[in-house]
């Protein structure tokens, strides 16, 4: 059975970026109910009982079909969101640093530019879904709570959730306004130690 994680930090902290009321709602709402569908789900067939999440979503086509639609949507997105918690925190450097910030600019010419590029596919997403920043350092979207580990490109580094629930109550349709402000807490000490790992 998986469980729904703590949060690394007080439902406020990410105040004025993301408020308490989002964070309460997305995390003790949203999430718990991706974290119960799975189970439920699951309990219907135990021979999967000992995959893990990764393992899971990394071989989908594994899944019996009576189920793999909603371990795709309801392990997706708790998979996601675990890990967009971590990608956050309320005492962060402004932007990356060490051997990421040396590959981020090797590959998009430089950090702003690398940023700008995320940003844009976190804009133009049509609808619900993730814009994410995989190992090898490809910028991809996707809808809904699809993971790149479904496409075979391992576990992301990074990811932005741009379902509405996610910033509506704080910027409305302003989903640009929340991706600019969204870099201002970004756990780059996070992130780094998954790409040096």
């Amino acid at each position: 059975m998986f469980t729904l994680p703590d949060l690394p930090y007080e439902y406020d902290a990410l105040e004025p970026v993301i408020s308490k009321s989002i964070m309460q709602l997305h995390h003790a709402k949203h999430h718990k109910t991706y974290v119960e569908k799975l189970n439920a789900a699951l309990e219907q067939v135990p021979e999967l009982a000992d995959r893990s999440l990764v393992e899971l979503l990394s071989r989908l086509d594994e899944v019996p079909e009576s189920v793999r639609l909603a371990v795709r949507n309801q392990g997706g997105g708790h998979y996601n969101h675990s890990l967009f918690w971590q990608c956050m925190s309320p005492d962060t450097a402004s932007k990356p640093s060490g051997e990421l910030a040396k590959a981020l600019i090797a590959r998009y010419g430089s950090i702003e530019e690398f940023e700008q590029k995320f940003s844009s596919a976190a804009t133009g997403l049509f609808g619900s879904g993730w814009v994410w920043l995989t190992r090898e350092l490809e910028i991809i979207a996707l809808p809904n709570q699809d993971t790149p580990m479904a496409l075979g490109k391992g576990e992301p580094l990074l990811g932005l959730d741009v379902w509405e629930h996610a910033y509506y109550l704080d910027y409305k349709n302003k989903r640009d306004e929340y991706i600019k402000n969204w870099w201002k807490v970004v756990n780059w000490k996070f992130v780094e130690e998954r790409y040096t790992a």
